[in-house]
């Protein structure tokens, strides 16, 4: 790139200036897209410059020249990255798509550049050696240390020269198909319209369904009709509520047969060579699989432990599973005849006609209560309570996009403690899903300043429409405390070291602090705080709460069968010790076959759009979901035992779980929280199933 191009890429580059906003927050108002790549090339330089700086250090080799200034290095790269990626996800384009797939392969050789640089691991692990000879170093300092030294040899710092080649080939490779696999996941969810002009076909579809439907045909510049797609407030409905039978069947498979069709989006060979990528890179590191090399990060530990998680899941729930499903199918056939079997399209519309003959309880009923604006202040009202903070709409804080709010979270002596952006609805611009993230972490400086994070909630609720505000369901609510867990976790972050900051933890703790919340959806004294009917103000009733409670473990042993299932696919792709070139459909298949409790579908694959295992970071580690819920659901005991908005419990979380981020082994923060390691028997009790066995969650060697 010519000099004078370059110092004019540069020269107005919002990144590369001081951020002249409230709280030094990003001033997405000035980014444009030509803005990324010169501030990465850019940010890259300047880490390169500060590793030097370590490397060619006269001095010997200490925690403070070493380790300190590469824990804090490349923060004009990482501030960069923060941004990009997470708009690459929240409010992406093709500009941004292409800058990610030119950037990608760059930014990993730069990467490993640093993690393969022989010089600076040879200083690092002078420290790590030493390290019990410096009394200075505390607890956090060592866990600083473990985590980098191992984090040099996790990324191949003792590989030889040829094998360092080989694995920087393998990273580079894994980045741009990681890459494509989420593009292509975006591109395909958005291609996808039923157009609907025939009124009879809507029958059974709620108003909110149809109005939504209604303005989604208007924006598509319909003059009629109603189009209905395949994000998630369109389509979870569709399915729970279509009378006609061939169009659920029609949804449920272009959902399902997304990436799989042999076109330009076709997942399935990225698939395979993310698969096999991963097992050889863990090869190289001496590790047999892809699994062992992740859970030795991991409360887990090793494939055993998670194995043996999923066969005491298996044994209590699959019998009720099947159970419950020949319940809804006996349902069923008192209205479409004794020869009717149920088909996987047929499940959420069976499923929610038999909850509401059972328990007179249907999602449509509670939408009039839980409009969002509402739930906001209910759930942002349930951490005043925990916690005693505060959120203050500031609008001078820039958002990336209309739909964005941002707040102030002011701690309860009136400090501030963080910025929350919020971003409730779906566009195309957007991944399907929801989500937490970070615009910068929390950390500590060398002359104490406490600088305070900027997290994000990302999620994909009903849109408001000209009849009725944003009415969100029993779910959705869920979803919301679900991903305001992760960002009070964020928020709360204490730590001296931004790496070990906020949801720096362990996959497999990460959801803690995220699905405890979402026990409080149920309760009747949380409901009662902001549940109230959005026309009439009237509170919700007792007695609908009430048959909100008896309805909670409604079909609960499907739910967690098929959250196991997909945990046993990432563990069947991430334990092959062989690259792996088997059809993906069939080996999916072949991996469910045994805990299946509705008849497979031909064409139907998960694998080719299951972003959690393939892109978004829970490679091998997908069971941490249902290892948290069984943290989750024995934590929740001490809220339930001292009170639901027990002050003393919260501020207990907070301070022995929350603020320590990864400065301690997860284990002993839930020990030193809850008294005793996680048993599975409270999510059994929880769930009204059948203790089988009582062995405790392992999370450490004996």
């Amino acid at each position: 790139m010519p000099a004078c191009k370059q110092a004019t890429e540069t020269a107005d580059n919002p990144f590369l200036a001081a951020y002249n906003t409230p709280h030094e927050t990003v001033p997405f108002n000035l980014i444009k897209a030509e803005h990324y790549e010169p501030a990465m090339l850019k940010g890259m330089e300047e880490e390169n410059k500060e590793i030097e700086a370590i490397i060619n250090n006269p001095e010997a080799p200490t925690f403070a020249n070493t380790i300190v200034p590469y824990a804090n290095s490349g923060e004009l790269l990482g501030n960069v990255l923060n941004v990009f990626f997470n708009l690459l996800e929240a409010e992406s384009n093709d500009t941004l798509q292409e800058i990610a797939q030119k950037m990608s392969p760059i930014l990993s050789e730069h990467g490993n550049s640093i993690s393969l640089n022989p010089k600076l691991f040879e200083r690092v692990k002078i420290v790590y050696e030493q390290q019990h000879t410096d009394s200075s170093l505390t607890a956090e300092d060592h866990q600083l240390l473990e985590k980098t030294y191992r984090g040099f040899v996790r990324s191949g710092a003792n590989l030889s020269d040829a094998d360092k080649e080989l694995y920087k080939a393998y990273s580079k490779e894994l980045s741009t198909l990681t890459l494509q696999f989420g593009q292509n996941t975006l591109k395909e969810n958005n291609a996808y319209e039923l157009y609907i002009t025939d009124t009879t076909q809507l029958a059974g579809l709620p108003p909110t369904a149809v109005d939504a439907a209604a303005e989604a045909a208007k924006e598509k510049g319909k003059e009629k009709g109603w189009i209905f797609t395949l994000a998630g407030p369109s389509y979870s409905p569709f399915m729970t509520y279509c009378n006609d039978r061939e169009l659920r069947r029609q949804m449920y498979m272009a959902y399902n047969t997304q990436c799989s069709k042999g076109d330009s989006l076709d997942n399935q060979e990225n698939v395979k060579r993310i698969v096999t990528l991963r097992m050889q890179m863990a090869n190289l590191l001496g590790y047999k699989t892809h699994a062992d090399y992740v859970l030795e990060q991991r409360m887990a530990e090793k494939s055993e432990n998670v194995y043996r998680l999923f066969n005491q899941l298996i044994e209590a729930y699959l019998p009720v599973a099947r159970k419950e499903a020949a319940e809804v199918e006996a349902f069923a056939r008192q209205s479409e005849g004794e020869d009717f079997n149920l088909q996987a399209w047929d499940w959420g519309y069976y499923s929610n006609k038999l909850r509401k003959a059972k328990y007179d309880m249907d999602a449509e009923l509670l939408r009039p209560y839980f409009q969002l604006e509402s739930v906001k202040e209910g759930v942002f009202g349930l951490a005043t309570r925990l916690y005693g903070i505060t959120f203050k709409e500031n609008k001078e804080i820039p958002v990336y996009h209309p739909d964005v709010t941002a707040y102030e979270v002011l701690d309860a002596d009136g400090s501030f403690l963080a910025v929350l952006y919020t971003d409730f609805h779906p566009r195309a611009s957007k991944q399907s899903g929801a989500w937490m993230t970070a615009f910068k972490e929390q950390w500590i400086g060398e002359d104490g300043t406490n600088s305070r994070p900027h997290v994000s909630i990302v999620m994909n609720f009903t849109k408001p429409t000209a009849e009725r505000p944003a009415l969100l369901t029993m779910g959705e609510v869920e979803t919301f405390l679900h991903e305001f867990g992760h960002s009070i976790h964020g928020i709360m972050a204490n730590t001296k070291y931004r790496s070990m900051s906020g949801t720096s933890v362990y996959r497999d703790f990460v959801e803690l602090p995220s699905q405890i919340m979402e026990n409080w959806a149920t309760e009747k004294e949380f409901l009662h705080t902001f549940a109230r009917h959005y026309q009439t103000g009237e509170l919700i009733p007792d007695e609908l709460v009430e048959r909100i409670k008896a309805a909670e473990n409604f079909n609960v042993a499907n739910g967690c069968i098929g959250q196991v299932r997909y945990g046993m696919l990432d563990m069947a792709y991430y334990t092959q010790e062989k690259p792996f070139d088997e059809n993906v459909e069939t080996f999916e298949h072949e991996v469910w076959k045994d805990t299946r409790i509705l008849p497979a579908v031909d064409g139907a694959c998960m694998s080719v759009m299951f972003s959690h295992i393939m892109d978004g970071g829970y490679s091998a580690g997908y069971y941490g979901y249902k290892w948290a819920e069984v943290l989750d659901a024995d934590a929740f005991s001490v809220f339930k035992e001292r009170g639901l908005f027990s002050r003393e419990a919260g501020e207990e979380f907070r301070r022995k779980v929350l603020e320590k981020g990864g400065t301690v082994h997860p284990m002993k923060l839930y020990v030193d929280f809850r008294g005793h390691e996680p048993s599975i028997d409270a999510l059994l009790r929880r769930n009204g199933i059948q203790p089988s066995s009582n062995d405790r969650v392992k999370g450490r060697r004996d």
